[in-house]
């Protein structure tokens, strides 16, 4: 699943309900910039601020204060001389990019062997007119999933089928156990549904206050321009007005607003009508033996589909156009974007995602970013088996490690690089995310974690990419850290190429930048009086954050070796 409900709604409830504490005073949030600046020496407040700049996750620390990955420093020094050798192929298996972006145009992998639209498979790989990629989860005729239900619900659908008016008296050993499976099961999907049913009350106690708040505000300032530091400077006379402040406060503090609350609800109705919804199936639109995971040859060669947001977001952060005036700079350049689409508005499936990887190996992916994933894979043997056949292709397999705020190593988020047999994927790289801001609130509340599993961190919050239509916008997510770490890789590879991919991905894991004595809040995203401060040293294999002007310069020094 690709989407993250914003659970700041989820907590809002008790803030607002409750708070009658006169909050502090704070100054006028600074406003973001487009450009980094030069050596800043005084400290920034960033308490102050409600935004970062565009584009920070490019910049260095050590210069701008903003943890970003150093990839401006690493073009103007380390590779102010030299020149690409090598053009690198990224696949993002995702939901959908646009290929006509005026950032993403001149990027997109073309197969050359293939004529386009001409209604045959020149080049005999099985795919008709895949001349930037493929679309596992559209039809021959030409339609195309959308919305599709989350993997929880399809499992609670199959076994509610067939166990939940069952004789259990009759069952042998073996339907015994899975009867108990299908309890587990039926108790997370009744709670996942209530959560969410919560989630709207929460959402309409929000919007509520946040019009009572206004009212108030209105009255009290004899119109509606008051300003943030207007409210701020606020001392209020009654709980009425203190309530008022709070509320205020808050809603521009967190840029909410009734188009995000309006947004929040359309989710929320989608996830009830098709995500949670055991009677939706859209799969016969594709138009396959869904039951045959050997399966390989379905789909269409539509690479945008009806929704290419978040796909389009992940190409723009790994190889948007460097340096052509309009946009964003991607992290990697003479990078192509192989498009994929197999991930849904709701739970991908894993014989997609199996197809997905395979079609990237066989079509010459370097790299495959996959920003996406759930915590139930039923088939999770036909994923395997495509990612070894990724491992055994010296392909790097880039992964976001989740918005679940949990631990990867007591809960995964598929896929994994684990196997069943206890072995695991030699190329692969699980990412973590983190914030703009370097204090306590380092790591992103929503991001998983894992010492064993998540591999490194890489920035993924308030991350300014491409959107459809020749559009921008900041977005969120693990799914954003984890093409930064895949440009970062791909940046390498283009300049290094003699370097084997096990070479390049040890010199990332070597190469970060560590925080691991740094004290920070641990991803409870939703609980707020629950959280609990550990050292950044816990949360991941390599205790840090990419950097790729220090892998650069690695590479570097191992090829002059």
């Amino acid at each position: 699943m690709i989407t993250r409900i914003l659970l700041i709604i989820s907590i809002i409830a008790t803030f607002i309900g409750c708070s009658t504490t006169e909050p502090t005073t704070q100054p006028e949030p600074t406003a973001p910039s487009e450009k980094q600046p030069e050596v800043v020496e005084e400290p920034i407040d960033f308490s102050t601020m409600l935004e970062p700049p565009k584009g920070w996750h490019h910049w260095n620390e050590q210069d701008t204060q903003f943890r970003g990955i150093s990839s401006k420093n690493a073009y103007e020094t380390v590779l102010s001389n030299k020149s690409p050798q090598k053009e690198v192929v990224v696949a993002v298996i995702d939901g959908g990019v646009d290929p006509e972006h005026e950032d993403l145009d001149d990027v997109m992998w073309t197969n050359e062997d293939e004529v386009p639209a001409n209604g045959k498979d020149d080049d005999g790989n099985g795919y008709i007119d895949d001349v930037n990629g493929w679309n596992f989860i559209g039809g021959s005729d030409g339609k195309n999933v959308n919305h599709d239900t989350f993997e929880l619900t399809r499992i609670y659908r199959d076994l509610h089928q067939r166990f939940a008016n069952v004789d259990t008296t009759t069952l042998n050993k073996q339907a015994r156990e899975k009867y108990v499976y299908y309890k587990e099961i039926r108790s997370d999907y009744e709670a996942e549904v209530n959560q969410l049913n919560q989630q709207y009350k929460n959402i309409e106690s929000l919007n509520q206050s946040m019009q009572e708040a206004q009212n108030i505000l209105d009255n009290h300032f004899a119109d509606s321009s008051y300003s943030y530091e207007d409210i701020q400077n606020l001392q209020p006379t009654s709980q009425e007005l203190n309530f008022a402040k709070n509320v205020m406060s808050y809603i521009l503090e967190n840029d909410i607003d009734s188009t995000l609350i309006t947004d929040q609800k359309k989710q929320i109705y989608e996830f009830a009508k098709y995500g949670y919804n055991p009677d939706f199936s859209p799969r016969d639109i594709v138009g396959d033996n869904y039951e045959d995971k050997t399966e390989r040859y379905y789909g269409n060669h539509d690479v945008a589909g009806p929704d290419p947001s978040h796909g389009t977001h992940v190409a723009g952060i790994i190889a948007a156009e460097r340096d052509n005036g309009i946009g964003v700079n991607g992290v990697a350049t003479n990078t192509r974007i192989m498009a994929i689409r197999a991930v849904p508005n709701g739970d991908e499936r894993d014989k997609d995602v199996a197809n997905a990887v395979r079609y990237a190996v066989d079509n010459g992916a370097d790299i495959i970013n996959m920003s996406f994933g759930k915590s139930y894979s039923p088939h999770k043997e036909v994923v395997n088996k495509a990612i070894a056949y990724a491992d055994e292709n010296d392909v790097l397999m880039v992964h976001g490690a989740g918005n679940s705020a949990e631990n990867s190593d007591k809960k995964p988020s598929y896929p994994t690089d684990k196997y069943e047999n206890g072995g695991s994927a030699n190329l692969w790289l699980s990412v973590g995310a983190t914030a703009w801001k370097p204090d306590e609130n380092f790591v992103a509340q929503f991001s998983n974690y894992g010492n064993e599993t998540v591999d490194l961190f890489a920035p993924g919050v308030d991350i300014y990419s491409t959107m459809p239509g020749n559009e921008y916008k900041f977005q969120e997510g693990t799914s954003m850290a984890s093409p930064v770490v895949a440009g970062s890789a791909a940046l390498i590879m283009a300049y290094y190429p003699h370097l084997s991919t096990q070479q390049i991905r040890q010199i990332i894991m070597e190469n970060t930048t560590r925080y691991a004595d740094q004290e920070v809040i641990l991803p409870n995203e939703g609980n707020p009086e629950a959280s609990e401060t550990v050292q950044f040293s816990e949360l991941s294999v390599s205790d840090g954050v990419v950097n790729v002007y220090k892998a650069l310069q690695a590479a570097e020094e191992l090829s002059n070796r």
